[in-house]
């Protein structure tokens, strides 16, 4: 028997960077941080992944076995960066290399607890610096219209540019429990 799905159709916003922001990232507030952590382990970005995501349907790496998700978070190309208040996590980033020395800003998101509080912008600002720290030819990133509805506003702020939208039909699984609003289940015409 086919596993239960609810479907949501989406448009996914590609979006790229050519060059390092002519301005340097904002300071993180007193007592936050950015700390690169070389080992996440399944746990830790599930965790991650899930309370980051959830609202906002994040569930393809939800569905992968344990034994897949560890093996890409082990690709020497892909980095996992924490945001920390103090001891307590706030949210994480992940970067991947892909062809031709593109990085591409894979995750990116604050747990639920940090949204609202004026932190986006200057996370995003340190992830792209971080980004571009590393040499890159180009820096690439995409959303969707699932995801919050400041973030396509947030990279464009710094200093992202929209190359394509495409829109994509998901099917999610049900056992996954995510919530997929009422405007994404419904069928739209281009």
């Amino acid at each position: 028997m086919p596993e239960a799905t609810t479907r949501a159709i989406v448009d996914v916003t590609f979006l790229e960077m050519l060059h390092p922001p002519a301005t340097p990232a904002p300071p993180l507030p007193v007592g936050w941080s950015i700390a690169y952590e070389p080992r996440p382990t399944v746990a830790l970005y599930r965790e991650l992944y899930d309370r980051v995501g959830r609202d906002y349907c994040w569930w393809m790496r939800q569905v992968l076995p344990d034994n897949e998700l560890a093996a890409l978070l082990a690709e020497p190309g892909r980095r996992v960066y924490l945001l920390k208040e103090g001891k307590k996590l706030r949210g994480f980033f992940e970067l991947e290399t892909q062809f031709r020395n593109v990085l591409n800003l894979a995750y990116f998101g604050l747990l639920p607890d940090a949204i609202g509080r004026g932190l986006g912008t200057t996370f995003l600002s340190n992830a792209v610096s971080i980004a571009w720290a590393s040499g890159p030819a180009r820096v690439t990133v995409n959303t969707c219209s699932a995801d919050h509805p400041r973030a396509l506003p947030a990279y464009l702020r710094v200093g992202f540019r929209i190359c394509n939208v495409i829109r994509e039909t998901w099917d999610i699984p049900d056992r996954l429990g995510l919530v997929v609003p009422p405007p994404l289940t419904q069928a739209r015409r281009p």
